[in-house]
């Protein structure tokens, strides 16, 4: 559970970057981060729904 809410943090992080580079308008930062958030978003909310449910 710990690590779900860790990863979760992350991806919190992640979209705060996507934003701040959107606006700097460093495209490749954007696509980078906003990657990094899809994988840490997905992870996050697997670890914690198999944690809870399965």
């Amino acid at each position: 559970m710990v690590m779900g809410i860790l990863m979760l943090l992350v991806t919190i992080l992640s979209l705060l970057a996507v934003f701040r580079e959107a606006k700097n308008r460093n495209f490749f930062a954007v696509a980078f981060a906003g990657i990094s958030a899809l994988v840490f978003g997905w992870f996050s909310i697997a670890t914690i729904y198999g944690e809870l449910f399965l």
